[in-house]
């Protein structure tokens, strides 16, 4: 398995050269040069997550590991989780939900991160190099890379987080760490702002020492999409007695509906696709009018959700409706965002048949809360809220819905005060948080200023 950009003009990379590469040097993400297929009998046949992460993992890695290798990696991959399978499946009579935050920092970015930071590792052993990672965070991702790669000391992590919508909890997970290979840096600004900063870091690498590698954590990178298409084969291992299900996922970057889309291309039967977004539509825009324009960001009870450009949408956009022409892909998105994404009406009408999409904003967030809360006597964080919206409107006996759960309501305390429905535990990661001291290195939206801390503590 070799992979590609979706603009064309980066191609023939091995894996460990995307997992280290992460944006392809013509601005776009890696694909797989063609989609894999998984066979959904041994999936029903595994007993855990791990064993159907099996099935699917190594099915990408071979142009530089023997399965082996994958496997080995794999077994250490995943750790800190507090559920035995680390996922649990709570079902609320005709939806599912898929609850992804069992793991250390409390959110489902630790499946995809753990397995990136794995494999960063054994990279860096086999080449005796040292890396630094960088990231951007609206929320979850900061804190699960901050987790996943603070035991390897080859890596030095570089976590921007804006200075604003972010729930303290969250804040903390990533301000509290006390290493010499973790820095949490506070911008002021939104995380648009923290984004732009990462792009330009990677475009100049001017503060790396020579055989350093500057590593993305954010889920452009194609391994977080790997970890993220596991989970959704392990709802079918759980769930594939109710037929082909239709999946409601909370999304920001899109990250996890690509690899729920992923998913699909390998075989994973589904039926509909829900995106589910916040007041920050751009999303439901592009499939209810055809609209993918960038717009102010607007601050959310659902912060992970806060964005005005989708990273991972790029991906659909060329696998999906421009059939892998990277040519067509790269007028469209080396043009954006001063020219909106338009396609054809043909072309676009393709939606229909894998995707709807729904927005929930904060108001009816909290309705819906109060409302599963009061029927179910089960919380959702705000997120997943979003998602649920569509699902138990949509949900019946021939369309089982599957929510995703991408974060553990303990990390949002504030919206449950307001609603006076008290948490009647917390994940161990975040116990005594407030009590921990924050090392917080706060920075004005200028790149100089970081680079020459980023230089000073590398």
């Amino acid at each position: 398995m070799f992979f590609h950009s979706t603009r064309g003009k980066d191609h023939d990379k091995s894996f460990a050269s995307i997992l280290m590469q992460g944006l392809a040097e013509d601005g776009g993400l890696f694909m797989p040069d063609y989609w894999p297929q998984v066979d959904l009998e041994e999936v029903k046949s595994k007993k855990s997550f791990l064993e159907v992460a099996k099935c699917v993992v190594p099915l990408f890695t071979g142009s530089s590991f023997s399965k082996q290798e994958t496997i080995d990696i794999l077994d250490s991959a995943w750790h800190d989780f507090e559920h035995k399978d680390l996922i649990k499946i709570t079902d609320l009579n005709s939806v599912s939900v898929l609850e992804l935050f069992h793991g250390p920092t409390a959110a489902f970015k630790d499946f995809g991160l753990q397995l990136a930071a794995a494999f960063f590792n054994k990279v860096l052993e086999e080449e005796n190099k040292t890396a630094i990672v960088l990231g951007a965070t609206s929320g979850d991702t900061g804190s699960a890379a901050i987790d996943a790669c603070k035991s390897y000391k080859r890596i030095t992590s570089f976590i921007m987080l804006p200075n604003g919508n972010m729930s303290a909890v969250q804040r903390r997970q990533m301000s509290t760490i006390n290493a010499d290979n973790v820095f949490a840096l506070r911008i002021n600004g939104t995380f648009d702002d923290c984004q732009d900063l990462v792009k330009l870091a990677f475009k100049t690498r001017d503060f790396l020492k020579p055989n350093q590698y500057l590593l993305a954590v954010n889920s452009i990178n194609w391994t977080r999409i790997i970890g993220q298409i596991c989970y959704y084969f392990y709802a079918y291992n759980q769930l594939n007695i109710k037929g082909e299900p239709s999946f409601s996922i909370p999304t920001g970057n899109f990250g996890n509906v690509f690899a729920c889309y992923s998913a699909h291309k390998m075989g994973l039967p589904v039926n509909k696709i829900c995106v589910a977004v916040n007041k920050n539509d751009i999303l439901h825009r592009f499939f209810t009018e055809n609209d993918y324009s960038k717009k102010m960001v607007h601050d959310t009870l659902s912060p992970s959700m806060d964005i005005s450009v989708a990273s991972n949408f790029e991906r659909l956009v060329y696998d999906f409706f421009l059939e892998r022409n990277g040519e067509k892909c790269a007028d469209m998105f080396d043009h954006f965002p001063n020219s909106p994404i338009v396609l054809s009406d043909a072309v676009w009408q393709k939606k229909d048949s894998l995707f709807s999409s729904s927005k929930v904003e904060d108001l009816n967030t909290k309705q819906i809360i109060n409302k599963i809360y009061k029927s179910y006597g089960y919380i959702l964080d705000p997120h997943t809220a979003v998602a649920a919206d569509e699902a138990f409107k949509k949900s019946n006996a021939d369309n089982h819905f599957i929510i995703l759960a991408t974060a553990h309501p303990a990390k949002f305390p504030k919206v449950y005060e307001e609603l006076q429905i008290k948490l009647s535990s917390l994940p161990k990661g975040l116990h005594d948080l407030e009590k921990k001291k924050e090392y917080l290195h706060t920075f004005n939206a200028n790149y100089n200023d970081i680079k020459d801390f980023i230089k000073l503590n590398n």
